[in-house]
């Protein structure tokens, strides 16, 4: 066991001592997701055979979080644990997954779901080398949950998971599943309207967090604050960031919560775009509880930078999605 192992074993040994306990909840499925976008989609397959919790925040940087005792209590107890993947959790997750006594929640075991699999990443490095490709992620960029469609296939990752270790509760599961993806249609046609008056819009991003959501959407990333993920910006960087955002006219600066003001401010007085605070998981302040809400936040949020009403008009007789139901 190498030292980091090591240290996180001693520091969460009163909660090891208490960590096989059984693994059911009032006979629910115990589903530990790492972000909330995760743990929305397990309520919504899951029903009441399931009981979720979330280990990160809203708005928290993901590649960051700090680990908690409880944390560990509850990996150790759980008979599910969902994680984005692509080394997105790289830096905290894996050292509580080897410290808790709960096997099948390990790679490889019954209880662990790569909610990326299935999914087509972008944005892999060629080089290796922290210095050329900064914080690194070999397997492409982790931000995949800003795209409806990789979000459809998260959802079958996590239904197939629950199938797995409830097996009894696979109809239901499936048929839970179903009515999701119909939930998917009826709100991707209200993004797309949405996101119609964005189409070729330029925006300058502080990490590549949106590269997924912009491709979907039409929307161009021009460039972004840091020159590398998780590599702070230099001078020079941001004197060629500025010339870029006045020959491609950008208009919005996307900020997610976690990062400083000061730098995207500053652009902003430069170039008169503005600075639009949007977190890239579920469960932030005023963008929402569910992914679903983060979605529509993001696109209104996006609307109202550029001018437009939070919603385009819509068609006569043209209903939102829940509209119309006793």
């Amino acid at each position: 066991m190498d030292s980091k192992k090591g240290f996180l074993v001693l520091a969460f040994l009163p909660v090891l001592l208490t960590a096989g306990l059984p693994g059911r909840a009032y006979g629910k499925v115990r589903v530990v997701a790492t972000v909330p976008d995760l743990a929305f989609l397990a309520r919504e397959i899951g029903g009441d055979r399931v009981q979720v919790r979330a280990l990160a925040r809203g708005g928290q940087d993901l590649h960051a979080v700090p680990a908690r005792p409880t944390f560990l209590l509850r990996i150790s107890r759980a008979d599910l644990f969902l994680e984005l993947g692509l080394d997105a959790e790289h830096a905290w997750v894996p050292p509580l997954i080897y410290a808790c006594r709960n096997k099948k929640v390990r790679p490889g075991g019954i209880g662990f779901v790569n909610c990326s699999a299935g999914i087509r990443p972008v944005e892999a490095p060629r080089s290796l080398s922290r210095e050329q490709a900064g914080d690194l992620h070999p397997m492409g960029n982790p931000h995949y949950n800003l795209d409806p469609e990789n979000m459809r296939i998260v959802a079958r990752n996590i239904c197939s998971g629950l199938c797995r270790v409830d097996p009894a509760g696979k109809a239901f599961y499936e048929k839970r599943l179903a009515a999701l993806m119909k939930r998917f249609e009826v709100k991707e046609k209200e993004w797309f309207r949405m996101a119609r008056d964005l189409k070729g819009l330029a925006v300058v991003t502080y990490h590549l967090s949106w590269t997924y959501f912009a491709r979907r959407f039409g929307i161009r990333v021009a460039g972004t604050i840091e020159p590398k993920p998780g590599i702070e910006p230099t001078p020079s960087h941001l004197a060629e960031l500025l010339e870029t955002m006045k020959r491609e006219k950008v208009k919005v600066i996307i900020r997610e919560p976690y990062y400083s003001e000061k730098i995207p401010c500053w652009l902003a007085r430069k170039t008169g775009a503005v600075v639009v605070t949007l977190p890239n998981t579920a469960g932030w302040n005023g963008a929402g509880k569910t992914w679903f809400d983060l979605m529509d936040y993001i696109l209104k949020s996006l609307r109202k930078a550029v001018g437009l009403p939070p919603e385009p008009p819509k068609a006569p007789g043209v209903k939102k999605a829940g509209e119309g139901k006793g």
